[in-house]
């Protein structure tokens, strides 16, 4: 990632070949857990000015008629807020030549009140491409964050850094923005002109002496835009009465409250899936077009019934998706709860499919599927004309794509983002039976106690077994992981390029026999190093851990000072190693040991420090289901735990980290 100064200008096209659709992410944080600030936009001509108040793009105005530009709202961040902005580079008018993205706080406060201000800027497929941070803040209640501008046809970025202490009253005018931040004499100023051009017809059928002078017909005057926020009213509190209940619920669009069997979840949930992709565009797109389904329009059905000789077959759904008068088809088989799809059924769909024509056939379960590892064994009649592809998807794969799009890239428009929150309530209801994989499977009880008595042989099934569901649960957690983020979030695959997966997970398998642990490594995009976590079935141990190196410059007990200050939050069993050169060990202690004494962390031999472990350790889970001591549950909990407490603090350090190198 490109890192820029105040004042320092790149050119996009140095970044990244992707810069049609650019998206910038405007942060901070306060430190009372209160402040926050408004973004704007401001599209401007070759003189430096808004070519009419419509360029001025804010929290009232924030959608441009032409897509170019699309202010998605405010997320939530681990310390305080985060606003994104999409810019469709290529849709710009070409009379445009500057496109100023700055952000305001309300009367009275100030820029130097936040920290960590912030501005990053992402291509079109989600890649970051540079950073500012902004510092140095004066007392400003309006900031200037950079600025894109055009030069020689192409597009560049310069960081600014600089602000208004007016706030937006002094910044808007400054491009030519006539504002109005008085609501109320404008809304008077509305009544006044509709109460006189109601008023026209009666003063005209009036007697001529009844009019005293001449009647002046005003014209009304073009609107403002208005930087005072729209205002919401919450309605008065009202007493009780006898009738009114606090166990009463709020209406939700998907009840979930009536489900009584698996068959009615399935049902349910298929419904309440397809309806909101046929409603909402972004959504279903982004489920379908892995499966080679076109941009168009989608239409999709549910309980259908298909002409299969003497019994038609019941597919629970069908999508639809038609462009340019050609159609896409696809049929949906669901399963929720730990019910299994069946591979009877799945194949008869298929061949169905092959029959009818249709693209696709899609399953969706709480099962995670891997690479080399099919869920079915369903084949394919290759020697039909029209292929059928058979694709699966996980509920934890759905509720991730929704999460990115509520939570973090946006939607069109309210009632798109309100449907996904629905959705987003419904599959998350403890009883949807949409949650993801939920159990390590029959081998797990037995694995873990050949382990404990030493039994479990290399070559046994059920090892194998175990990986699987261990690689699926680490696929899931990147999912979740990565949804709540709104950031890539990968597992790393330490293996040669084109190593058959069926091969490496015998190789992990013959691990887990004979050390009787589980590891896996999560990349997790913008932080420092990789997270770690393995899973030690002979002491009932999980560890979270990440490796950091050490700065290029200064002194080892400074180091050591600054890793305990920037870990002020973390917790006090957290466990601090020093890596050094060659096969011997460094010094290690845990955090409540070192912060008096940071120096214990430091070799006394001398030996040169390459960088830190940072560790922490809790107790596995013993069951398989979703109790809350389970398995599944207590890896959740280590990864989020670590994530906030340990490497949350760290994204913000300055020296260069290590980031070993992953293939595959």
């Amino acid at each position: 990632m490109h890192e820029m100064v105040k004042g320092a200008n790149v050119g996009l096209a140095s970044l990244s070949e992707d810069i049609g659709s650019v998206m910038v992410s405007l942060s901070w944080s306060s430190p009372t857990g209160e402040g926050d600030a408004d973004v704007s936009v401001l599209l401007l001509t070759a003189d430096g000015k808004v070519r009419s108040d419509a360029d001025f793009y804010f929290y009232n105005n924030p959608v441009a008629p032409d897509g170019s530009v699309q202010l998605l709202g405010k997320a939530p961040t681990a310390n305080g807020n985060e606003d994104r902005i999409t810019f469709d580079l290529t849709a710009i008018p070409p009379d445009v030549e500057q496109i100023v993205v700055a952000a305001s706080r309300d009367a009275g406060d100030r820029f130097a009140d936040l920290e960590d201000l912030r501005l990053t800027l992402a291509d079109g497929a989600g890649q970051s491409l540079l950073r500012f941070a902004v510092e140095g803040v004066d007392e400003v209640g309006a900031l200037l964050f950079g600025e894109f501008y055009r030069r020689s046809g192409d597009w560049k970025f310069r960081a600014i850094g600089q602000g208004y202490a007016s706030g937006l009253a002094g910044l808007a005018p400054d491009y030519g923005v006539d504002i109005d931040d008085e609501a109320e004499p404008e809304e008077a100023a509305e009544v006044a002109a509709v109460a006189l051009e109601a008023a026209a017809p009666i003063v005209a059928s009036l007697p001529a002496q009844a009019v005293s002078g001449p009647v002046e017909v005003v014209p009304k005057a073009a609107p403002r835009p208005r930087t005072a926020k729209k205002k919401v009213t919450l309605p008065k509190v009202t007493r009780k009465s006898l009738a009114e209940n606090e166990t009463w619920r709020t209406a939700r669009l998907f009840p979930v409250s009536a489900l009584k069997s698996d068959r009615e979840r399935e049902t349910r949930a298929t419904s309440v899936l397809l309806s909101v992709m046929a409603q909402v565009p972004e959504f279903g797109r982004r489920l379908t077009a892995a499966f080679g389904a076109p941009a168009g329009r989608m239409d999709t059905f549910t309980e259908v019934s298909l002409p299969n000789g003497d019994s038609p077959r019941r597919p629970d759904g069908v999508i639809r998706v038609e462009r340019a008068g050609k159609l896409w088809t696809a049929l949906v088989e669901t399963k929720t709860n730990g019910n299994s799809l069946k591979r009877d059924q799945v194949q008869a769909y298929v061949d169905i499919a092959a029959r009818r024509g249709y693209e696709a056939v899609i399953t969706l379960s709480n099962d995670v599927e891997l690479d080399g590892s099919p869920l079915l064994d369903v084949k394919v009649d290759g020697r039909r004309k029209n292929k059928v592809a058979l694709w699966h998807l996980s509920w934890a794969e759905v509720t991730h794509q929704a999460q990115m799009l509520i939570r973090h890239e946006g939607v069109g428009n309210a009632a798109h983002a309100w449907l996904l929150q629905e959705l987003l309530h419904y599959l998350q209801h403890e009883n949807s039976g949409c949650h993801g994989f939920q159990n390590m499977g029959p081998a797990w009880v037995p694995v873990r106690n050949g382990i404990d008595d030493e039994t479990l042989c290399q070559g046994d099934p059920r090892a194998m077994e175990v990986v699987e569901s261990w690689e699926r649960l680490v696929r899931q957690v990147c999912l979740r992981l990565g949804g709540e983020l709104g950031q890539k979030v990968l597992p790393v695959q330490r293996a040669k390029r084109g190593t058959d997966p069926r091969l490496r997970r015998a190789a992990l398998a013959d691990r887990l026999c004979r050390d009787g642990r589980l590891d896996a490594e999560l990349r997790i995009e913008g932080t420092a190093g990789i997270l770690a976590l393995c899973a030690d079935l002979r002491t009932g141990k999980l560890r979270t851990s990440i490796e950091i190196a050490a700065p290029e410059q200064g002194y080892p007990l400074t180091w050591a000072k600054r890793l305990v200050r920037q870990l002020a939050e973390a917790p006090a069993d957290l466990h601090v190693e020093t890596l050094v050169t060659g096969d011997a060990g460094g010094p290690r202690g845990t955090l409540e040991r070192l912060r008096p004494e940071p120096a214990d962390i430091v070799p006394k031999n001398g030996a040169p420090i390459t960088g830190f472990r940072l560790s922490l350790f809790r107790g596995m889970g013993n069951t398989r289901g979703n109790a809350e001591s389970g398995f599944i549950r207590s890896v959740d909990e280590s990864v989020d735990r670590f994530h906030a407490l340990v490497v949350v603090p760290l994204d913000g350090r300055t020296q260069r980290t290590r980031q070993p190198a992953a293939v595959g």
